[in-house]
């Protein structure tokens, strides 16, 4: 991890499950760690689980991930605060209680579609921007999900639009790699597809109960892993499931 330490990294999201692990992890390992997200204080919570030491290397931005203008003006402050971006991992999503049938639900769908793809989409062309200009071989995370290769078939779950916004990230993965490579640039890109994983991500909605699950540290484990590969080496699809694992 040498090469990457005193480096930016961005994680969206970062204020509480697979983010604020992944922000953890990422610190330990001495990187300037930066969280986009409007919970501040939930934020300032996982700050407080780390040594004095890795806490000076968190840091956060109050930015509304639905909200382009605040994702183009959270960038440039970091540019300008800390420096150009090496790593962004694109990890917040939402799960709303609804169902894709359900009257006037506009609202509820256009906040998993803005948080769960267009604010990746938005967040990796600002990181691209940064990390061509200095030309930096650097690294983007998009958290995709087991529920981004397969949809479950589990009719007491509201899933909605989830599975569908995660499916697009699986090939918004293939676009990348495709368009980092035609822009003459070594920038790797990397799905993670988690499992079953104790988060709160399922708050609004009933799900059955499970037995086998991941914790968010295998998550943040996992990209240690991948930002530690060769310069020739691109992981591009990682799917990992506990023991247990059903769907």
């Amino acid at each position: 991890m040498e090469r990457w330490q005193n480096r930016v990294a961005v994680v969206t999201g970062a204020s509480g499950g697979i983010g604020a692990a992944v922000a953890k992890y990422l610190a330990t390992n001495k990187l300037v760690t930066i969280n986009l997200d409007v919970n501040i204080q939930g934020y300032d919570a996982v700050r407080a689980e780390v040594s004095p030491e890795v806490g000076k290397r968190m840091h956060c931005i109050r930015c509304d991930l639905r909200k382009e203008a605040e994702i183009k003006a959270a960038f440039k402050e970091i540019e300008k605060n800390f420096g150009p971006i090496s790593v962004l991992v694109n990890n917040a999503g939402v799960l709303v209680n609804t169902k894709l049938l359900t009257e006037n639900n506009t609202e509820d769908l256009l906040k998993m579609v803005e948080t769960n793809l267009l604010a990746a989409v938005y967040c990796t062309r600002e990181a691209f921007r940064s990390m061509k200009a200095n030309g930096i071989d650097g690294h983007v995370f998009l958290m995709n999900s087991l529920c981004g290769h397969k949809v479950p078939i589990q009719p007491d779950i509201n899933l909605n639009l989830y599975s569908p916004t995660k499916f697009a990230i699986t090939a918004l993965t293939e676009m990348y790699r495709q368009e980092f490579l035609y822009q003459n640039t070594k920038i790797k890109v990397t799905s993670i597809s988690p499992g079953q994983t104790a988060t709160n991500i399922t708050k609004e909605v009933s799900v059955p109960a499970f037995d086998a699950h991941l914790s968010p540290n295998d998550i943040a484990d996992t990209i240690i892993y991948c930002l530690q590969t060769p310069a020739h080496v691109q992981i591009h699809d990682l799917v990992i499931k506990p023991i247990g694992e059903t769907l």
